[in-house]
């Protein structure tokens, strides 16, 4: 279910981004008519999904994607930057967004450091899965995959793979 957070298009440093309450049309073109159409897309368990490019090097558009203006009220967006390439000074990362507004965010290297109007809103979640608090165990690939799990938990995001994004992919083109 988590495989995803690691290269699902190689070649590519993608987000990967989750709303709720929203079509998943509109969303295709919110994304598109801010140049990152979506390399692969699909809906399910109340969710709609979509991967796109982080940045768009053709036009040379490297700011990151405001998503809290793809927000409206009664929308919520849950965005996984997944393992961009650390040399180029990303690493991966969590927002939630609901109604416009950031409720939470943080880096997987500092999951401590979270910001947001609400940085404390899945901290009884991180705390029962071990992943902040005292003892906490954070180290590794193996624990970015736990982390997802347990906000894809939470927010009972639908199970994706690098499998069920490829063949999404395929229906991408000529939406």
């Amino acid at each position: 279910m988590t495989d995803w957070i690691h290269d699902p298009f190689p070649g590519h440093d993608v987000n990967v981004v989750f709303a709720r309450r929203m079509p998943l049309a509109v969303l295709v073109e919110a994304l598109g008519a801010l140049d990152r159409e979506p390399l692969a897309c699909g809906e399910g368990d109340g969710w709609v999904w979509a991967v796109h490019d982080m940045h768009n090097w053709e036009t040379e558009d490297y700011d990151s994607v405001r998503y809290g203006d793809l927000c409206p009220r009664g929308v919520e967006i849950v965005v996984f930057v997944v393992d961009p390439c650390s040399a180029k000074a990303f690493a991966p990362e969590f927002a939630y967004y609901r109604d416009g507004r950031f409720v939470l965010g943080f880096s997987f290297e500092s999951i401590g450091q979270r910001v947001g109007d609400n940085p404390d809103h899945l901290s009884e979640e991180l705390l029962a899965a071990n992943l902040i608090g005292p003892g906490a165990r954070f180290e590794g690939r193996d624990d970015h995959e736990r982390l997802v799990r347990t906000i894809s938990d939470y927010f009972g995001l639908p199970s994706l793979s690098v499998a069920s994004m490829a063949a999404a992919s395929s229906g991408v083109v000529g939406e």
